[in-house]
């Protein structure tokens, strides 16, 4: 059996909830099929990945901007955040600055809807720059994104992503460069986040940074057991969200067989 150094800690109450990122089990519903969806599957808060059906974009004129707000202010569903393809790793300057400059644009849309941050991402290190160089780019590049936010009371969330990008003493690393408070880490289930097998190491690394959490298929190898009994012992009280494929026919069955097997996983007995 594998030790998870969990074994001897009491277990502490989950305050996190379920949710989900429309990519990709949702990307085709409008705005009013994900809530309502999300309402009978007990999936409590959403991240809107651009570019999807639901429509909530930065094209959205003031007023459509209030009637997204407005609607979830009527449901039980939190909007967590806004899911960008915002990156800063690029080589050219100006594809780095036109992506600050589209991450404020989204820091405005998520103030105006009520989002309480946007996820931007590493989307790999470029060949022939040495990798210090990049996360330092990104790094800065975040702390600009960040003083944007000042302003606005939005944060920033930085997923956990890419090829090589996404090891953990990378992105600690851009989070030492950045260091701006507003800006946080999205944890998101990589096979990567493992080191010898182990999962304690790199969580204990961006633990102090974790502001939102990504979840994928719980029948997969991934130690989600032992991920979840870190976060109830961190104190997270945010969302774990369901970064999973969709399924024909009957999604909301399929959402109901999913938050059962959550519930089980993150339940407050211990980590075997």
């Amino acid at each position: 059996m594998m030790t998870t150094g969990l074994q001897n800690r009491p277990a502490s109450t989950r305050r996190y909830t379920l949710g989900t990122v429309t990519y990709n089990l949702a990307r085709d519903w409008s705005l009013e099929q994900l809530i309502g969806t999300c309402e009978e599957a007990r999936f409590l808060a959403v991240e809107l990945r651009t570019t999807h059906q639901h429509g909530v974009e930065v094209g959205l004129s003031s007023a459509q901007r209030l009637q997204v707000r407005r609607r979830f202010e009527e449901s039980p569903v939190t909007l967590a955040g806004l899911g960008t393809t915002c990156e800063f790793h690029a080589l050219e300057a100006a594809v780095v600055r036109r992506n600050i400059a589209t991450a404020g644009d989204f820091i405005r849309l998520a103030a105006d809807v009520g989002a309480a941050g946007i996820k931007v991402r590493p989307n790999g290190l470029p060949e022939g720059v040495p990798v210090p160089t990049t996360l330092r780019q990104i790094g800065e590049a975040l702390q600009e994104v960040g003083r944007e936010a000042e302003s606005y009371d939005v944060e920033i969330w930085l997923e956990v992503h890419g090829r090589g990008s996404s090891h953990p003493p990378h992105i600690k690393k851009m989070m030492e460069h950045c260091a701006h408070p507003l800006v946080g880490v999205t944890w998101n289930c990589n096979p990567t986040d493992l080191e010898d097998g182990q999962l304690g190491p790199h969580f204990d690394l961006l633990q102090p940074h974790i502001r939102n959490v990504h979840i994928h298929d719980l029948t997969d190898p991934y130690p989600y057991r032992e991920l979840f009994q870190r976060l109830r012992d961190s104190g997270y009280d945010r969302w774990t969200l369901a970064e999973i494929q969709g399924v024909e026919g009957d999604p909301l069955r399929f959402m109901n067989y999913y938050r059962d097997l959550w519930e089980e996983i993150s339940s407050d007995s211990e980590c075997e």
